[in-house]
């Protein structure tokens, strides 16, 4: 009987995943297919899935709540990849910032349609920009973290201002990149990548002591 029991609560589970699954593909789907995430009504959405109106509030509160989903798988991989940061590794800094980088945006390349959803909805939904503001004061708090652990440990020069310094390059750094995606067809992405790890590394973590 037990054994009956978890292969229910497992196929149930299989199509719960499979179902919402169905529904953040279809929005993907029309993001990328141009649509502005404004225009785009619940019942578009579920018209593009093949399921009911009552199954999609099931999984998601509104509209903005499946955007945030979408946004939440970008938001694990970018720090999965920022987990990765390692200041005090042998390696030239700029050079490893620099892969980061490149892989950043092609992450951003990717999802930008979700992206540019987000930034969108951000400018009028207190919650979305609320979700969008934490996202990034998180990979804020992760440089602050590394540049203090690296003036304490004498690496970083001790006359820079954490604080200040992880504002400029996380934020700034996001507004480069997401303008970059707009006005570039891909083959500059190198360059960009490149600058932005010499930046990171000599303007900051390795910056000449003032």
């Amino acid at each position: 009987m037990t054994s009956v029991t978890r292969r229910r609560a497992y196929d149930n589970g299989r199509r719960a995943a499979a179902t919402e699954e169905k529904l953040l593909s279809s929005v993907e789907r029309l993001l990328h297919a141009g649509n502005s995430f404004t225009d785009i009504s619940v019942q578009r959405i579920i018209e593009e899935a093949g399921v009911s109106r009552a199954t999609f509030y099931a999984y998601f509160e509104d509209k903005s709540d499946i955007l945030k989903r979408l946004a939440i798988r970008v938001r694990e991989t970018s720090l999965s990849l920022a987990q990765q940061w390692d200041p005090g590794a042998g390696e030239d800094g700029a050079a490893r910032y620099a892969r980061f980088f490149e892989e950043i945006l092609a992450l951003h390349r990717t999802h930008h349609p979700v992206l540019t959803a987000l930034r969108e909805v951000a400018a009028y939904d207190t919650q979305i920009r609320d979700f969008y503001t934490a996202d990034l004061e998180e990979f804020d708090e992760a440089v602050f973290s590394t540049l203090r652990e690296q003036q304490q440990s004498g690496a970083t020069p001790s006359d820079l201002d954490a604080t200040a310094a992880s504002r400029i390059i996380v934020w700034g750094g996001a507004q480069a990149i997401a303008h970059h995606i707009t006005v570039d067809d891909g083959s500059g992405d190198a360059a960009l990548a490149r600058e932005l790890g010499m930046i990171w590394w000599y303007g900051a973590y390795r910056r000449p002591p003032g």
